[in-house]
């Protein structure tokens, strides 16, 4: 497999307005700064990075040309080309190398027009709503798809009704981690966060699942984000045979509000039972960092308006904390492993503490670690005790 190493970033029309234009939209980073970021992101991941802007539609184009002889990838912000132009389109296609598109604003919480992209479908990905810190993640997403690349597998009709399967070597049969992404259940966060997670979980012989799901803002909030999970995790039954995988080994692997979502999606399965055939049952769950009493949180001031936002259904009408609220769960009914770091000052690991205290009480077999001085992110980086901890809990669980 080759390396990625060179990556074109190409900013579209009025870009070069950055720092002035609207900037409680857009925010102060000139372009110039960003340039200069885009490339010290690129330096540390050992990437060649190149920048370009242009105000012109053709000159965007030649850009993207020039780039297919000589770019292994493409990092593109089209600006206002994002709505209309099936030239831009046809040129991503025409180079076949991954391409990236990016927005600095939250496009889909603005006018209807923006909300519109004839480049979507040409492009690998799309990252929008993260102000510039969208371009390093861009350039991230690039370098984990270059070095495990993914198949990427529908499990519904809406367009965040996909999972990304990542098989190990060997023949199998593979036991499977459903990866579950954070990001307090907002459409601005996807699945790239947990790019890593996955391709490290594959690395360690588990096949990874990394999985998106309807979000708020893209139709997602409560019950429809853990309905889709568990969607995504009945696929699996469909994709099985073909990829060796081992259905009796399914662990819910979740950070953040993913925690929320594989803890509750596991005990919304034990109340339905298993129906075999037509359900792929979950045999534990990782929650790391995880969102599980959201009651409590909620009068802690800890992420309060995104809970909210996430419990009110698509009447406006709010879900009861007793419904999507692990806490208010259990006993869930299958093992358990919750691992939250002392040093998280976003989500205090107090909360995951007393969920597992009471979840041990309500008879659920659960192990509680409490990694020293990790923070909230403490999972994203290779070879962090989160991540030892992820990885030798798989492996118990599995002997079990």
């Amino acid at each position: 497999m080759v390396q990625m190493s060179k990556i074109v970033v190409i900013n579209g029309p009025n870009l070069n307005l950055l720092g002035s234009r609207e900037p409680e939209v857009y925010g102060s980073t000139t372009l110039a700064e960003l340039e200069t970021e885009v490339v010290e992101w690129g330096t540390e991941r050992g990437l060649d990075i190149d920048v370009f802007q242009s105000n012109h539609e053709g000159r965007v184009i030649d850009r993207l040309h020039e780039a297919g002889a000589k770019a292994d990838g493409v990092v593109l912000n089209p600006g206002a080309f994002t709505h209309y132009s099936y030239a831009i389109h046809d040129a991503i296609a025409a180079i076949e190398i991954p391409t990236v598109e990016v927005h600095i604003s939250n496009v889909m919480a603005r006018e209807e027009w923006r909300r519109r992209s004839v480049v979507r479908p040409a492009c690998v990905y799309t990252i929008f709503g993260r102000g510039i810190r969208g371009y390093r993640d861009a350039l991230e997403h690039l370098v984990w798809r270059d070095a495990s690349p993914p198949l990427t597998v529908a499990y519904g009709a809406e367009s965040d009704q996909v999972a990304d399967l990542r098989v190990p070597t060997g023949n199998g049969p593979h036991p499977v981690a459903i990866v579950l992404h954070g990001g307090l259940w907002r459409d601005i966060w996807t699945r790239d966060l947990t790019d890593g997670v996955a391709a490290d979980l594959a690395s360690h012989g588990w096949a990874s699942w990394n999985t998106e799901y309807r979000r708020v803002g893209t139709g997602g909030g409560w019950p429809a984000s853990v309905e889709d999970v568990e969607a995504a995790i009945d696929a699996l039954a469909g994709i099985a045979k073909e990829h060796n995988l081992d259905l009796s080994q399914v662990i819910a692997v979740g950070h953040s509000a993913g925690g929320q979502l594989a803890l509750a999606a596991a005990k919304r399965q034990s109340l339905v039972g298993v129906d075999v055939g037509s359900q792929v049952p979950i045999a534990g769950v990782i929650a790391v960092a995880p969102m599980a009493d959201l009651e409590s949180a909620t009068s802690r001031r800890i992420g309060a308006e995104r809970i909210s936002d996430f419990l009110r259904d698509s009447d406006g009408e709010a879900t009861p904390y007793t419904e999507a609220s692990p806490a208010a769960m259990v006993p869930l009914g299958v093992p358990q492993v919750v691992i939250h770091g002392s040093g998280d000052d976003l989500v205090p690991a107090d909360l995951s503490a007393s969920y597992s205290a009471a979840a041990a009480d309500a008879g659920d077999t659960i192990v509680y670690h409490e990694p020293a001085g990790a923070d909230h992110y403490d999972l994203f980086h290779a070879n962090s005790e989160t991540r030892r901890l992820v990885l030798a809990e798989l492996k118990r669980l599995q002997s079990e």
